[in-house]
């Protein structure tokens, strides 16, 4: 089985693909203008669980450093534009992310037009 995730910033929303059909979506929280989410194509590079901080109870780390997809200890933050570019996820979404997707698994980041 082929993994990869798609992150949509205009949705804000998190697809997990499997061989190339969605399987499930989870709702993120984004970075914020001065400090947006990237656009392209990275990977998973690391899992870490409980890396401390407000990265609630896992991280994700992405091919392009220091951004990774991670839980949060302020769920109120989902569905927002306020993190400082990485995806944030609700800690039990994360967490069934991490359990699915092997590393290296393709993140791809878009934002499509409206």
């Amino acid at each position: 089985m082929e993994y990869s995730i798609k992150v949509n910033i205009s949705e804000k929303e998190l697809t997990l693909y499997q061989d190339g059909s969605p399987v499930k979506s989870y709702p993120i929280g984004i970075g914020k203008m001065l400090t947006p989410t990237p656009m392209g194509t990275y990977s998973i590079i690391s899992k870490v669980p409980n890396p401390g901080g407000p990265f609630g109870i896992m991280w994700l780390g992405l091919s392009k450093p220091h951004y990774g997809i991670h839980g949060t200890n302020n769920p109120s933050s989902i569905g927002k534009v306020v993190s400082h570019g990485c995806i944030r996820m609700y800690n039990q979404n994360v967490l069934e992310l991490s359990r699915i997707v092997p590393i290296g698994t393709p993140v791809i980041i878009v934002k499509p037009k409206q």
